[in-house]
């Protein structure tokens, strides 16, 4: 179905209400059309999106964001790992990679409220999600014109398109909206879900701890349980049948992708979370020409974030209970009470006799690529030839390489 666009077509909308009959927005551009309308505005994103040239600089900055964000979080030591975490992460980073501006970003998580609350019955929901709607699109509007963005990011690309004649600056504007809308409230969601996962699975913290290259199988283990987005509709196109069931003309077909990522025919033991599970074949980003573009930036958002929570946490511990997210289409934690515990420092692991082969060791290969070394050549002089154990008072050292390291990396 998600490949058969000819079938079950986008253009009546992705939700429950047919966007051809009512809509309290202008359809979105890339998931309310079908090819061939479709098609022209999605290889412009893709072509913004998808070069290397332009992901490896953002992976740089999303890591300087990651590495300042949970070093914060582990000083403050109790905190919302929703409110202070889950939700702050994307409304710095991706924001910044759109270019929009920064005062009334807080809007950005009430429009995407809206949206995906937009994607179910006008029920309550959907009505508290609404009541400040055109405050709120009167802001998102505004920061998706072409002299509010910044001239680097996302945005700007898009309206080079623009002066290229490939698309009409109204056009731009509202891809720059799509942006905006579909690419928060899921990392909100998955970046929440993965540390209440983490807290609630000791076992798997400790895996990703040992081994902070299992951050990107953790994120997508997170996103294939617990399917940010549970399902989006389409309508038929014609009257047809599939696997069986006959569906009639502009008849609205809902695809649950919660269902789907939990599938025991496809997944052993599906409602266990196993970061070394390969998840490979979820359908938390859909597929096809509808999957979601921004994909790419999501999963180097949560990849980056749980490699620092392995490299510079050393436990996660629950406060209370977690609080739902109520969403028509998004699943979601609104609070999730946590404490983050510091690690073991160097100093203290060296101090208490640990084996410098083993446990000391295992504590330096969970520092950033750019602190490892120097912390190998502490190690190697903390355990070493005739060097005394250190005490917090008088550790035996090369003093400039403990500067550096403390520079880098302040537990240490």
């Amino acid at each position: 179905m998600l490949t058969d666009w000819q079938t079950f077509i986008s253009r009546a909308g992705t939700g429950l209400i047919d966007v051809r009959v009512e809509h309290w927005r202008e359809p979105s551009l890339l998931l309310e059309s079908d090819p061939p309308e479709h098609t022209g505005v999605r290889e412009i994103m893709e072509r913004i999106f998808l070069p290397p040239k332009a992901f490896e600089p953002m992976r740089e900055r999303f890591e300087a964001k990651a590495e300042a964000l949970v070093d914060s979080l582990v000083s403050a030591g109790s905190f919302d790992a929703v409110t202070e975490f889950a939700e702050v992460f994307p409304i710095q980073a991706f924001a910044d990679e759109v270019g929009v501006p920064e005062e009334g970003r807080e809007s950005l998580l009430a429009y995407a409220g809206i949206v995906f609350n937009g994607q179910g019955p006008r029920n309550e929901l959907f009505e508290a999600a609404t009541e400040n709607a055109e405050e709120i699109q009167e802001w998102i509007l505004s920061s998706c014109e072409r002299e509010k963005l910044a001239p680097d990011g996302f945005g700007a690309r898009i309206y080079e398109a623009a002066d290229e004649g490939e698309i009409t600056e109204e056009q731009a504007k509202m891809l720059v909206r799509s942006l905006l809308s579909a690419g928060l409230d899921t990392t909100v969601s998955a970046l929440g879900s993965a540390v209440h996962l983490l807290a609630t699975n000791p076992d798997q913290w400790e895996r990703l701890r040992a081994d902070p290259s299992l951050a990107k199988a953790v994120f997508e283990e997170t996103i294939r349980l617990e399917s940010p987005v549970q399902q989006f509709f389409r309508t038929a196109a014609h009257d047809t049948e599939l696997a069986g069931v006959e569906f009639s003309e502009d008849e609205r077909v809902m695809i649950f992708f919660g269902s789907a990522n939990r599938d025991p025919r496809r997944w052993e033991d599906p409602d266990r979370f196993d970061v070394t599970r390969k998840p490979s074949g979820h359908l938390a980003f859909g597929m096809g020409i509808y999957g979601c573009l921004g994909q790419v930036v999501a999963r180097a958002e949560g990849e980056v974030l749980l490699a620092a929570l392995a490299r510079k946490v050393g436990g996660i511990e629950l406060d209370g209970e977690p609080q739902r997210h109520l969403n028509n289409a998004v699943r979601r934690l609104a609070s999730l009470p946590v404490t983050f515990h510091a690690p073991e420092s160097l100093f203290r692991c060296v101090a208490s006799g640990a084996d410098g082969s083993s446990s000391c060791n295992a504590w330096v290969e969970r520092l950033h690529p750019s602190v490892r070394f120097a912390a190998r050549v502490v190690l190697f002089r903390l355990t070493t030839l005739d060097s005394p154990r250190p005490t917090s008072a008088n550790p035996k050292v090369d003093r400039n390489v403990m500067l550096m390291l403390q520079t880098k990396f302040k537990d240490a």
